[in-house]
This record gives C-alpha cells, structure tokens and sequence, in this order.
C-alpha cells in the first residue's frame, strides 16, 4: 500500500511561493519581437553571449539608448540600477503585503504562457509537421529544444525568485545566477511531440553499466555474541549472516509469528555445517539480544554521524548514481529507477503469506541477464564473475533480469517513471480508458441482455464483468494451492466469499463481499445489485460448498478473451482505469465551487481522489505517527483561535477608540486591525481544513489511484482551470512522471 499523506501543512502552506505569471507578460512579448528581428544572428550571438548578456538585452527598451550603451561598457549603470532596484521593490513590497492579506499567492496563470507551450492534444500533429518541416536533415530527437522552451525555463525561474521576503534586487540577481549555471546543461526531452516506434520496437539503442550489487557479508566484532541454550556458540559465517537478519527483526511482530519462525528456521538450517544443524534444533532456545543490541547501536551512530561523514556518504552515493543511474537511450540520458539489486534477507509478504520468514538469497553476477544493444559497450561483470546471459532485444523494455528465489518471479532493473518508455506506457494506458468512454454504453447493453442467455457460462461471464464495471474488482488469476497467500479477484471469487440478502438495511438485493484481494488487503462492501443480477448469483450457487468456486465456468482467460472481442486492448485493468478516472472528473465538477479559496478547492480534489481510492478499495493502517501529528495539529488549531479572540478585541477596542478621536490616525488603526483579523481567520481556516483532511484521509491510500489509475490530464486540466499551482497536486517527482500530461492538456481536456 502506499502511505501516501497527500496534502501535508507544508504541500498546502506551499502556495505562498507561486506569484502572477502575467507581471512578466508584456517583457516576454519584447523578446519575442526581439527573437523575430534577429532570428538570422541566433546561433552567432548564442555562442558569444550567456545568460547576463540575454537577460540585459531585454532591459534595453527601458533606457535612452545611447547612454545606457556607454554605461554598460563602461559598468557604470549605478544610476539606473538604483532606480531600478526602487521600482522593483516598490511593486514588490506591494504585492507581498497583499500575499499577507491574502494568506496565499496568487496562482500561475496558465493562459499567459505563450500558446505553443500548453497545447491541446488536437494540436500536436500541426506542431509535429511545422517542426518536421523546418528540419531538412535527419531528424535528431536532442535538437527538438525550441527557443520557446528556453524563455518558459527562465521565466520559471524567474518566478520562483520572487518570493515574499526577498525582494533585494542583488540577491535576487545573485540567486538567479547560479540557478542557472545549474539548470542551463538540463535539456527535457519532449517525447511525446515525436513520431512513436512501431511493430513492437521499444528502442533502438541502450547503453548502462549494469546493476550495482548488494555489499559483501561483514562479519559481526568477536565481542557480539550468539547464545544457544544460555551457551555462547560460534556460527559459521553462512549460518550467521542468516541470524543477524533475524536478529534485525527481534523487535517485529513478524518474528512473533509461528509461520514466519517455522520458515526461517526452516531455510536458516540450510545453511548450517552439520556440527551446527545438529546443536541447533530448536528455534526458541536461540538468544538473538545481542546481535540484536549491537544492530540498534549501528543504528543510533548513523543518526549521530557529524555533517561531514554524512556529506561524505551523500558524495559517494551520488557518484554511484551517475555511474550507474542513468543509461543512453537512443541518444537521451535517461534516469534509472532501481539499479540496486536488493540485498539478502527475509522474506516478509502483505498479509499473512505462506512463505513469510524464507530466506532471499543473495543475487550474484551469474543470476544476471543483461539487456542492451549489440553496437553498445557492454556492462562488464565483477572481476572472477561473468553474467548468466547477455540479451539484445529491444521489443522489452528492461536492462536487467533476475529469478528470484522465493515464489520464482523474475525481476527487472527499468527505467524511472518520467522516462519515455514509462510516460509513452502511461499515455496509452489513459488513451485506452478513453476509447471505452465510446463504446461503454453498448458493452453494459450488452452483458445486461447476456443475463438472461440460456448458457451458463455466458450468465457467469456477464455478471462477472458486470461487477468488475461497477465495482472496480480486479479479474483475478489463477494461482498454484498454497504457493501464494489466498488472495482472489472476480473470477476467482468463492461460494464462501459472498452473502446475499433479499433485503439489508431497507435495500433490496443485497450483496456482502469479504475476501481478500491483492496483497492481502480486505475487500469487505455491501452493495445493492440488478434483481437479474440477484437471481443469478443465487442459481450460481446452488448445490455448493463453501470453498466450491461461484464462477465455476469461467476464468481469467476466457474473460479476457472475450473483452478483447468487444474491444481491442480491452481489459479487466482498463474498466477499472476508466472507471477511476470518470469518477475523480465527475467529482470534481461537483466538488469544486468558485468561490473556493486554494485550500479549499485543494480539500475538494483530495475527496474526489479519495472516492475513487475507496471505489478501488485502496486502504491502508493508519500511520503510527497519526494521533500525535492530529494533537500537535489541534494545539496549533487552539493557539489560532485565541489570536483571533484576542485580535477580534484589539479591532473592537480600536473602533471605539476611532469613535471617540475621529482622525486619520485612529482609522487607519481600524483598518489595520481589520486586517490582521481577516489574515488570522483565513490562517485559521487554512489549519482547520488540514486537520478535515488528515482525518479523512487516515485509512485511505490517496497516491495508489492517483499515481496509477487517474488521467493525470484530468488533474492538470482542473489546476489550469481553477487556478491551482500544480506543485499543489504533484510533487516534483510526479510532475517528472507526468510531463508529458502537464505539457498536453489545456484547461478544456475532457477525459
């Protein structure tokens, strides 16, 4: 599950930093006139002039021409910039005294960027041919970097230096120095503006330096020691690289479990010496305590670690990371996700899985397949090692593959979430969910009219799409008995996993659902159904036992078969994906009110995600942090409110002191106060809405649905249209992921 806290105080006090885009618009509209008139001398002055020289250019309509000249050579403009700097901070001071009043910045407004930047999808192909004309060379995916990107970069960037407080012209011009010289080599790739590979063909070139192992076994210090049966006893290094991760987890629940003990001890003999297997017969006569104590000490000393050793290990992982995080495909740098391959341990599982406590083996050079082009450097292996298999097919898309040891599942090292690959994937997924908005209405015809068929198998296939539509269940797959924990979908529901009731709390045709679904999370609903549907179910289970299948002729792969005959690429996944998807924009439109501030219309986004996290039974444990955060939450809350109190008395005693001296003086004291109360008030609301969506959010799992099931188009469209900062939505990692959506959909896009 993902333990998603999708809207903390500092996402939602955030919004300060964000200023109206339109202060800049008139100084754009310059340069682009400027970009007309010397579109021949580009290239020449490119090279000669930096940032500085580009950003002085602009400023040039501002002053008497022949003066500014002579005094730019000379470095004598102290005059201007004075006055200047004056100016700046004049408007400045204005703006974040009204950011006080306001509680908040005004939003990025999206309609003042130029037009080409946010296009609708229905523009893309225009933009493609214009750019395709104007290339007469091969066309080269590096050089698709427009002049238009470069001013959308440096007013971001110019936007996020004017923040309240720091309104000093120098530091501004100081920060903004060397957020360039760090941005200025980044160049975002716009894949989804070029022409996509076809039959099957993922890439045409890929180069990495391979997976960076798990670091060799180290030995505990002599005087940390293992006890059997109150005696110290010397393990073998297999035998005790075994124990320490046990040792690890002495203070886990996990431990306490007779399935997880029973497996452990079960694989941790394995790896005895025979003297060993023989003394060591009975797991709770083991003493762990010291291992135990000295792993916490290991602990304790990396959180004390001076600033310098910490900085040392921050150097040493981000020289791994650019060694081995990134990889060249098809001449772009892309970001790799997982190129650790996860060390030895145990084997832990959601829910009550059978295999919980079975030891993962340590994954060695000779597990590994390489993936990568014939024409690239390969990785090369450890020195003494070699890999098990190099691959050159580019119709997968991962660099690596393992099998691992536990349930024989294969591994992979892929690219990061904001890749080509991965974005293209996403893209499709949603463009699919958008085909069955066409034809949803003649498949629900349909399986409605197939209730009634005189085939069994075709009533069971019916009623089974039927709740994967309505209910967003997963299809389910089959599984080997006792090889995975019992988890089910649809197809694989059983007799004992549902209850019908003619009427339940004043419904008719009632179902109970109780199972467990995907990583053992319990789906528990009471949902009224279809009469048809009612009737079904009861001759579906007629004459059965309890742990009898209720869809007894059906599977996943005649379900799924069928689907891809009403439409092509459909799947059980595809319903729930536009499902999910229809229900977070529905909500939205019904949520979502104008007179709203940020926050609010923020709280509102987070209860239609939350509708679709519930449609999708996307729950998860309550932090353990959650009562404490709520306090502290609630103390800040009381504290609020008694500035207000205090503030509302201040203003009365200032109103009457006006009555009384009737000058300028006493009103302006009025106004003041007037202020500072509505400032207080919409600082207090800000806090309680918080505390409203802490609450509700507790038990459900916000980032599942909105990182996998949700158009991100939906959310881009709603922020443009609302005025909403999208950092407000996605954080910096998701907006990575999701370019390709914020670049495409304008506030307009219908999912």
């Amino acid at each position: 599950m993902s333990g998603d806290h999708s809207h903390s105080e500092d996402q939602i006090d955030g919004g300060s930093r964000f200023n109206d885009s339109h202060k800049h618009k008139d100084k754009y509209k310059e340069k682009e006139h400027k970009h007309k008139d010397h579109k021949k001398d580009k290239e020449r002055e490119k090279s000669k002039h930096g940032n500085s020289d580009h950003k002085d250019s602009s400023d040039k309509k501002h002053r008497d021409k022949e003066k500014e000249k002579m005094k730019h050579k000379d470095g004598s403009a102290d005059k201007y910039k004075d006055k200047h700097k004056d100016k700046k901070d004049k408007s400045l001071d204005g703006k974040v005294k009204k950011e006080k009043e306001n509680g908040f910045a005004s939003p990025l407004h999206v309609k003042s960027e130029p037009e080409d930047f946010y296009h609708s999808p229905k523009h893309e192909k225009s933009l493609k041919r214009e750019r395709d004309d104007d290339n007469d060379s091969e066309f080269k995916p590096k050089k698709i970097k427009t002049e238009n990107d470069k001013k959308v970069k440096k007013r971001k960037q110019e936007n996020e230096d004017i923040k309240p407080k720091k309104t000093k012209n120098k530091k501004g011009e100081v920060a903004d120095g060397k957020k360039k010289a760090k941005k200025e080599p980044e160049e975002k790739w716009k894949w989804w503006e070029e022409e996509r590979y076809t039959d099957g063909v993922k890439w045409k070139f890929l180069e990495h330096k391979g997976p960076v192992f798990a670091p060799p076994y180290e030995p505990l210090p002599s005087n940390v020691k293992f006890f059997y049966d109150g005696k110290h006893m010397k393990l073998s290094p297999e035998a005790e690289e075994v124990a320490t991760f046990f040792a690890k987890m002495l203070d886990h629940e996990y431990t306490t479990k007779d399935i997880f003990r029973k497996n452990f001890f079960k694989d941790w003999r394995k790896e005895m010496t025979s003297e060993e297997k023989a003394k060591i017969t009975d797991l709770k006569k083991c003493d762990f305590s010291e291992m135990n104590e000295y792993f916490k000490a290991q602990s304790e000393a990396r959180k004390a670690m001076t600033k310098e050793e910490k900085l040392k290990i921050k150097e040493e992982n981000e020289r791994i990371l650019q060694e081995y995080g990134f990889c060249i495909m098809d001449n772009h740098r892309e970001r790799i996700a997982n190129f650790r391959i996860e060390p030895p341990g145990l084997f832990r599982g959601r829910g009550d899985h059978p295999k919980m406590g079975m030891l993962k083996r340590r994954i060695r050079p000779q597990d590994i397949i390489i993936n990568c082009s014939k024409d690239s450097k390969h990785p090369a292996p450890p020195p003494g090692t070699k890999w098990k298999e190099v691959r050159h097919d580019n119709k997968v898309t991962w660099l690596v593959s393992w099998t691992e040891n536990i349930q024989g599942s294969i591994k992979y090292i892929m690219l990061n979430p904001s890749s080509r690959i991965k974005g293209e994937k996403d893209w499709q997924k949603y463009e699919t969910a958008r085909r069955l908005k066409k034809c949803v209405d003649r498949i629900r015809a349909q399986y409605r009219e197939d209730w009634k068929s005189k085939e069994m198998r075709i009533r069971q296939r019916a009623v089974a799409l039927y709740f994967i539509d309505k209910l967003a269940l997963r299809a389910g797959n089959e599984k080997e008995e006792g090889e995975t924990a019992d988890t089910v979908g649809c197809c694989s529901l059983r007799v004992e996993h549902i209850k019908l009731y003619p009427e339940n709390d004043g419904q008719e045709y009632v179902v109970e659902f109780d199972f467990l679904g995907k990583d053992s999370i319990r789906y528990y609903n009471k949902v009224p159904v279809e009469k048809r549907v009612f009737k079904n179910l009861q001759l579906f289970m007629e004459n059965k036992e309890p742990d009898d299948d209720l869809f007894d002729r059906l599977n996943t792969s005649v379900l799924n078969k069928h689907l891809q005959e009403l439409m092509d690429g459909l799947t059980a996944k595809v319903f729930r994906t536009y499902n999910a998807s229809i229900t977070l924009q529905q909500q939205l439109k019904e949520l979502t009110s104008a007179e709203e501030n940020i926050p609010a219309k923020i709280l509102s986004y987070n209860r239609a995600n939350r509708a679709v996290a519930i449609l999708c039974n996307h729950q998860r444990a309550p932090p353990k942090t959650f009562e404490k955060s709520m306090q502290n939450l609630q103390t800040k809350i009381d504290a609020k409110r008694d500035q207000l109190s205090d503030a509302k008395r201040e203003l009365k005693s200032a109103k009457a002191d006006a009555k009384v001296r009737r000058d300028e003086k006493s009103k302006k004291a009025v106004e003041a106060k007037k202020k500072a109360v509505q400032r207080i008030e919409e600082q207090l609301m800000k806090l309680e809405v918080q505390a409203t969506d802490r609450e509700e959010n507790k038990q459900i799992a916000l980032g599942t649905s909105k990182l996998n099931y949700l158009d991100p188009r939906i959310s881009v469209a709603w922020c443009k249209k609302w005025g909403i900062p999208v950092e407000k939505i996605y954080n910096k990692t998701q907006r990575e992921k999701f370019a390709w959506a914020i670049d495409m959909a304008d506030e307009d896009f219908e999912f």
